[in-house]
């Protein structure tokens, strides 16, 4: 089959955003641009329809590829020499112990458990994991210890592993709005401490999550917990005092992307298309775009002006959308949701 592959969009996008155009611009494939065209294969004669997209991205690049990314195996990392337990089994627990034997960092012989639901730890324990009578038995066996029970529980849960906890532990809270110093206060003051924010997009091995560090966490610690999330999405290092931002941001952030690809069916319906198909161009859509935004490193801004021609549809589009406020719409969201989590964190 044929792909296309973009060394760089280099097209004109105006004075304003020339200098967001990426560096490797007019040269050959940069070795973080090769990565994207995988295996390697030598460029061939362009159809008519790709001659006419070259006139407007002068240095796409199209090869002939017979992969199959479907096909492809999950590219696997070094192991973790690791034992990670879980305080709590629900489906963020899930998303991570599945997340980390995928990419062959551990195996379910090294996941310890524990919950209260019998089919939760059951689930667990059909995939290799040892399920525990106590927190403090799976605190034992495990050198990562993730905390994921609802906030409510997360002291009491601490309170139970703390008389053995060590210095080789690494503690690691995925509860919203539990912040450092409670979590120091419930696990002593020498706990190595990580409270990270995911989202849901876990689930699929896609989450968009920050951590700060806490108690006697290290850089060991932030590299640890650093591997661990990035076999399930991308984590980032921030201060404690912008984690409600992450939450208003990327946490509440899949809400308002589902709500967009329900609009967006909701539009293909309204124009005619059956709702099957409109949900599904609109969930890829919203998926290729943002893959654009992140393998090209492209402004969000500049790619909208590549598509966006005079007098055309999609500026009609865009201009429905700014009269009515879309851009305030979504950052008001933001700062709202950031907002409810401070407070929450005060409770």
């Amino acid at each position: 089959m044929l792909q296309i592959f973009r060394g760089v969009f280099a097209r004109s996008v105006g004075p304003a955003r020339q200098n967001l155009a990426l560096p490797a611009a007019n040269k050959a494939f940069s070795a973080a641009s090769a990565a994207i065209c995988w295996p390697p294969v030598p460029a061939v004669k362009l159809t008519e329809q790709q001659a006419k997209s070259r006139a407007h991205f002068p240095n796409l690049i199209v090869v002939e590829s017979a992969a199959n990314p479907d096909t492809m195996a999950t590219a696997t990392a070094p192991a973790l020499n690791k034992r990670i337990g879980f305080l709590g089994s629900g489906q963020m627990a899930e998303a991570l112990a599945r997340g980390l034997m995928k990419r062959g960092l551990v195996s379910g012989e090294h996941i310890a458990c524990n919950d209260p639901n019998p089919a939760r730890t059951n689930l667990f324990k059909s995939f290799g994991a040892t399920p525990y009578e106590s927190n403090a038995d799976v605190a034992r066996n495990a050198d990562v210890i993730f905390v994921a029970v609802k906030p409510q529980h997360v002291a009491q849960v601490l309170s139970e592993v703390r008389p053995v906890l060590t210095e080789g532990h690494t503690v690691v809270s995925i509860a919203a709005g539990i912040t450092i110093d409670k979590l120091v206060e419930a696990a002593g003051p020498d706990a190595h401490v990580v409270r990270v924010m995911p989202n849901t997009p876990c689930l699929v091995g896609e989450t968009a999550a920050a951590m700060c560090l806490g108690g006697k966490a290290n850089a060991d610690d932030e590299t640890l917990v650093r591997t661990i999330f990035e076999a399930v999405g991308k984590i980032y290092t921030v201060d404690e005092k912008l984690l409600a931002a992450v939450t208003g941001l990327s946490g509440s952030g899949p809400a308002y992307v589902f709500l967009m690809i329900e609009a967006l069916a909701d539009g293909g319906v309204r124009a005619g298309l059956p709702r099957d198909i409109a949900q599904a161009l609109a969930a890829q859509t919203v998926l290729g775009s943002a893959k654009m935004v992140m393998e090209t490193g492209t402004h969000p801004g500049a790619l909208k002006d590549m598509v966006t021609s005079p007098a055309g549809t999609t500026i009609a589009g865009v201009h429905e959308l700014e009269r009515a406020g879309i851009r305030a719409a979504f950052m008001n969201a933001v700062v709202a949701a950031t907002d409810r989590a401070n407070q929450l964190s005060k409770m």
